[in-house]
């Protein structure tokens, strides 16, 4: 048996500059791994946002649950009356009401009437904005088809032709106060008031205004209209998605 006359192979060192380099890049890919894991987790969302189209008509309510957990916050109302003995007179009128006595509308008063501010996008709403409860008027129709038929189709009140404008909201959670907003258009067709309600939002941190109309940026989820039986109050109502109007 022949036996080998070369010595053992010994590991071999490596220089200084190729064990600097490779510190280098093991530095930079765990600088990286440690970036991509904090892109990949999602921020919490302090906003909440719902995109809707429900539509509004004569003689029907209309509830609102803003945050998703099973109970009604608001409601809207649209009723159709039919006055005078001969059935001329007809009056439309839409509200936005309380679903509980805490809850409140940004609002104002005229003369005897209480009525529901149209907000404009862009607008805070929180505790400097001058909250009213009870119900409050947003638009009315008035006709009248018989001998004055020059007053057909009257159409008054802050929400009149109103597009793409902001109900001012303040609400309860778990007792806390927590602000939100609700987006309509509302036309007077005739002798009544329709309305569509076009997406709502509210603030998950309580006490914290919201801009009204704000539906992007990174404090902001939208929740799919799929699961909105599934969402809960508060921060367990964080949806998965998210997207703008």
């Amino acid at each position: 048996m022949k036996v080998s006359s070369q010595p053992p192979r010994m590991p071999s060192r490596l220089s200084d500059s190729i064990h600097h380099q490779l510190n280098m890049y093991a530095l930079a890919a765990s600088a990286a791994g440690v970036g991509m894991l904090a892109l990949a987790q999602p921020a919490e969302a302090e906003i909440v946002y719902t995109r809707a189209h429900k539509s509004i008509t004569p003689n029907h309510t209309i509830p609102l649950d803003l945050n998703h957990d099973g109970s009604t916050d608001f409601r809207f109302k649209d009723a159709h009356i039919t006055s005078s003995p001969y059935g001329f007179d007809h009056t439309g009128i839409l509200s936005v009401r309380p679903a509980i006595h805490a809850n409140k509308i940004v609002g104002f008063s005229r003369d005897t009437r209480h009525y529901a501010s149209a907000l404009d996008a862009g607008v805070s709403i929180g505790p400097k904005k001058q909250f009213t409860l009870g119900p409050r008027l947003m638009a009315t129709a008035f006709s009248d088809t018989g001998a004055h038929r020059e007053l057909s189709n009257q159409c008054n009140g802050p929400w009149s032709g109103a597009k793409n404008r902001y109900l001012g909201l303040e609400f309860l959670i778990k007792g806390k106060v927590h602000f939100g907003w609700a987006r309509l258009n509302v036309t007077c067709p005739g002798t009544d008031v329709d309305a569509t309600l076009t997406g709502y939002a509210y603030e998950t941190i309580p006490n914290k205004p919201i801009i009204a109309g704000k539906t992007k940026g990174p404090d902001v989820s939208t929740a799919q209209p799929a699961r909105l039986g599934r969402l809960a109050a508060g921060a367990s109502a964080m949806p998965a998605w998210r997207s703008g109007k």
